[in-house]
Formats: C-alpha cells, sequence, structure tokens
C-alpha cells in the first residue's frame, strides 16, 4: 500500500481557497464589451476621453447621474430645490448612499471631491467645468481660501451650492465624472495608488476588481450602490483593443458580447449597416483637427487658414468614415436646438495656395516639417493618409505622420508637442457652451496653446445672458472667430454613433444624443 502524508485542514483550506480565486479570475464575465482604447487613467478629477469617462461613470457616481437615455436624473441626491433667481441649489443626499466599503457617503465628501478637481495639484483637465460655482475660478487660481468658495455643508446629507450665474445645465454638469465622489480620505493615505484594484473604494455601481493593461478591466456589482437592485449584469470584462479587425473578431467569435465606439473593419461598414445588430444614430460630437498655435509655423493664422481651406470634408465622409457622418463646417453639431452655427467660408484650395505664398511659403518652399499627430485606430489612420495627400497636392508641403497609442497620445496633446493633432469633442450636455468653452484660456482642455481675450469675453458673456436669442448669437461670434478668423481648428464631421450587439439578447441600450450608454442598465434578455 502507497502511504502518503496527511495535509492539515488550513492548508487544504487555502489551497481551495487559491484555486476558487483562479477559477473565478479565469471565468468568462457575464458580459464582455470591447471598449477601443486603454483608459488614461480611473480618476474621474483627470480622464478626458469618451472611452475613460464611460468606464469612470460606472465606477463612481455624483449628485446625478445620466440614464440610458442621455437625461441626467437624480444620482447620490435623491432630490434638489432651485432658489427662484436660479443661483443656489440645495440637495438632499440618498440615507442609503454608501462607499463600497459599506461607509456612508456624506456631503463633506462630496465637497472634498470638489474641492480636490480644483486643487492646480490635482492636474484637472476639465476643473474649468466647476467654474460655474462661486468662488470657485478664484480658488482655482490661489486668489483666495477655499471658505469662500460657494458651498456649504447644512448637515451631513444636505448641500447648498452657490452658483456665479443662473446655469440652466447645471444637473448635467452634476452627472459628469469631473463631478463624481471620490475617496479623498484614502487618496490622502496612499497618493496615486488609490486606483488600483486591491486599494480602489467606488461609489458607483461597480467594484473594479482586476485592471490587466491591454488586456482587460474586470468590473463586479457593488452590493453597496443604493441602487443595487436595478444593476443587472454582476461581473463585466472590458476589452481595450483599438484595432478595428480584432474587435470585430472578437465579437464574431462570441468572445466579446458587444462593440462600443466607431470599431469595425470599413470594408464591412455597408453589410453591417443593412443588419439588425448594427446600431447607428447621430449624436453631439465632432472630429476636428487642431494648430499648436504656438510653436512652428502655425502660429501665423494665415498658415492656418491655408491647411484648413484644403480640407474637403464631403470628401472624407463619403470615402474614408462611411458610417453615415455629416460633413462638419462648424465645431457645433447642428442638433444642439436652438442654435445655428455662423457660415464659414470651405473647401478653397486656390484661396489656400495664395494665403500660404503670402507668408513666404510659394508653392510649398521652404516650409519646415511638422507632424501630424493622431492616435492609433483604422479610421484615424485613413483620415491621417488622406489629409496627409490633400497637403501635399494643394499645398506642395510634406507632413510627417506620427501615430501613438493613446496614453501617448493624449500626453503628447497636452504638452503641445505636435503640429496638426487629430482630435474629438462630444457634448456633456445640449448646448453650444460644451463644444465652445473648452477653446477658452483657462481650459485644460484647449491644447492649442491660443489665447483671446477677445473670445473668453464672449464666452464669459454668453455665461451671464439669460436671452436664448442674445446668448446664441454670443456663441456665433465665438465661433467665427474660432473656426474661420483664427483658424484654430479645422472641424472634419459629426459623428455617427456605432454600437455592435445582438438585440435579441441585450437590452438597455438606446440611441440619444450625448451617447450615454451606461453598463448598468443593459440586461440580458
Amino acid at each position: 500500500m502507497r502511504s502518503f502524508v496527511a495535509i492539515p485542514f488550513f492548508l487544504f483550506l487555502l489551497g481551495l481557497l487559491a484555486l476558487t480565486s483562479c477559477s473565478q479570475q479565469g471565468k468568462r464575465a457575464d458580459l464582455v464589451v470591447v471598449v477601443g482604447g486603454e483608459p488614461e487613467s480611473l480618476d474621474p478629477a483627470v480622464v478626458t476621453g469618451q472611452v475613460d469617462q464611460g468606464v469612470v461613470s460606472e465606477l463612481f457616481e455624483g449628485l446625478a447621474r445620466f440614464n440610458k437615455a442621455g437625461l441626467s436624473e437624480p444620482g447620490i441626491a435623491a432630490s434638489w430645490e432651485i432658489s427662484s433667481d436660479h443661483r443656489v441649489y440645495t440637495f438632499h443626499l440618498r440615507a442609503d448612499a454608501r462607499w463600497s466599503n459599506g461607509q456612508p457617503i456624506t456631503a463633506n465628501d462630496v465637497v472634498a471631491s470638489w474641492k480636490r478637481v480644483l486643487m492646480p495639484t490635482t492636474g484637472s483637465a476639465n476643473s474649468y467645468q466647476l467654474f460655474v460655482i462661486k468662488k470657485a475660478e478664484e480658488f482655482s487660481a490661489g486668489k483666495i481660501d477655499f471658505s469662500n468658495v460657494g458651498l456649504e455643508v447644512l448637515d451631513q446629507q444636505t448641500l447648498k451650492v452657490t452658483l456665479r450665474h443662473p446655469t440652466p445645465y447645471f444637473i448635467d454638469l452634476c452627472a459628469l465624472p469631473v463631478f463624481a465622489v471620490v475617496p479623498t480620505k484614502l487618496i490622502e493615505q496612499v497618493g496615486d495608488d488609490w486606483i488600483k484594484p486591491q486599494r480602489i473604494i467606488t461609489s458607483g455601481p461597480y467594484l473594479l476588481r482586476d485592471w490587466r493593461i491591454n488586456d482587460k478591466i474586470r468590473l463586479q456589482r457593488n452590493p453597496f450602490y443604493w441602487d443595487c437592485n436595478h444593476v443587472a449584469v454582476s461581473t463585466i470584462d472590458l476589452l481595450p483593443i483599438p484595432q478595428a479587425n480584432t474587435a470585430y473578431n472578437f465579437y464574431a467569435s462570441g468572445e466579446a458580447d458587444m462593440i462600443f465606439g466607431k470599431l469595425f473593419p470599413p470594408a464591412l461598414i455597408e453589410e453591417l449597416k443593412k443588419r439588425s445588430d448594427c446600431h447607428s444614430a447621430c449624436f453631439l460630437g465632432t472630429e476636428f483637427l487642431r494648430f499648436n498655435c504656438v510653436q512652428g509655423p502655425f502660429r501665423d493664422p494665415r498658415v492656418r487658414q491655408a491647411f484648413s481651406l484644403c480640407v474637403d470634408q464631403f470628401f472624407l465622409t463619403k470615402k474614408i468614415a462611411r458610417a453615415g457622418e455629416a460633413p462638419a463646417y462648424s465645431l457645433v453639431p447642428s442638433e444642439v436646438p436652438g442654435y445655428h452655427s455662423p457660415h464659414v467660408t470651405r473647401h478653397d484650395p486656390e484661396k489656400a495656395r495664395q494665403l500660404l505664398a503670402e507668408v513666404g511659403y510659394p508653392g510649398g518652399k521652404g516650409f519646415p516639417l511638422v507632424n501630424y499627430l493622431y492616435n492609433e485606430a483604422q479610421l484615424t489612420e485613413g483620415i491621417a493618409v488622406e489629409l496627409q495627400s490633400i497637403w501635399k497636392k494643394e499645398l506642395g508641403v510634406s507632413i510627417l505622420l506620427a501615430r501613438q497609442e493613446w496614453k501617448v497620445y493624449l500626453s503628447s496633446l497636452n504638452q503641445l508637442d505636435y503640429g496638426i493633432g487629430r482630435s474629438s469633442w462630444v457634448g456633456d450636455y445640449p448646448d453650444p457652451n460644451t463644444f465652445l468653452d473648452i477653446f477658452t484660456t483657462t481650459s485644460g482642455n484647449n491644447r492649442t496653446g491660443w489665447k483671446s481675450p477677445a473670445y473668453d469675453h464672449l464666452i464669459q458673456q454668453a455665461s451671464v445672458t439669460l436671452n436664448p436669442e442674445e446668448r446664441f448669437h454670443l456663441f456665433q461670434q465665438a465661433e467665427q472667430l474660432l473656426i474661420q478668423d483664427q483658424a484654430v481648428i479645422v472641424p472634419l464631421f459629426y459623428y455617427a454613433g456605432i454600437q455592435i450587439y445582438d438585440p435579441k439578447r441585450w437590452g438597455g441600450i438606446e440611441a440619444n444624443v450625448l451617447d450615454k450608454h451606461p453598463l448598468w442598465q443593459v440586461y440580458r434578455k
């Protein structure tokens, strides 16, 4: 008889737990979604990309949240009252609002989270969105003490917010990631490590169970979330796959249940649009180019105008994008209710050549080598190659293509390490302000180096103007200055959102103008 060594019972249990953990780690999630690139961060204060903000919104929540219809609704705050002059909001937090560790979320947590965003040391590109709060901008600039900011904790579940001026979209702002409630005490203790799976404490529908760079992000339903009973899917895997062909292969083979974003092989788009699992709809998003306005030849607005006038937006949408996008001649999409962008000069290569000769580069001779920066994706690659060809043909200028991985690309934009940069913006709320205020001097999303007191003044005046017609007229003047007079950016096309999933298997997803598709509302049929 073969002898054996008895294993102590506690060692047996440890081994069983380890096997169970490995089994759970390797088990397929209830929902697998391809989301595009790797998030730059999971910190609500610093993320700027649409993919990044989508992930963060599953982990963290603010006083309000966006639903599947793209509408803001009560979040951590159960209700609020608005004063007669529309400047004071009194929020009442839910009694059952809790962190993922079970501790209560209080009004002090909200104030601490917003203070962190406003502090320059946080490096939030979106901090300017909190400047609608009284004295918030002055505190962020280091001019006053935080006690002077329009935030007052009345009790643990009641917060009074005083605005600089009436802001009709303030509740929409409260649903944005930058307004989310984060565990500031934990952040003070462990610093940047707070977003790691083994440390993070969340306030939203999901926990961060795992984050493997360039592999997957695993989310697990947060049992302490106040609306946990309406979060249908228990575990979600998010796959950061930027290549369209690879993304589609994951879906076609059944390894992924959904594809979010413009991740589809261009060769298949016509066929995909005929299928029931391809869902397309216009939303408030614009693809555009930025110029580096402080370095190199693009410091001269005439050079920027020349490059802008060579771009044929109609050709790009019909021959390159091909997913139902509309040519864009303004930054603000036409879907914004009641607003009409100003008329701007369109495709005019002859005028472009005249402008370039006027500044000393006839036929492109002597024009310095500059780069075109873009993130890796099949669509952005196609646009980059086409633009390079256009500028060579029409202006005689050679442009160096610089393709970068998402995080590096964002860093290059932030550091103005580019000549021309591929860019995009998706509206946070249906108003011209959400597009135009990103190019003010104080905006962390400007990323052009361009500063215009005249532009800043127009945006500021619009923010305090209550008459809609007068307000929109100010925005029109600002947009005219941005796109034509100074040619800081070049609009390319307005987005058509595309999601790929089987509607017979999955529900809880609706087309909306903000392209908001919260996964906490997705359910298996």
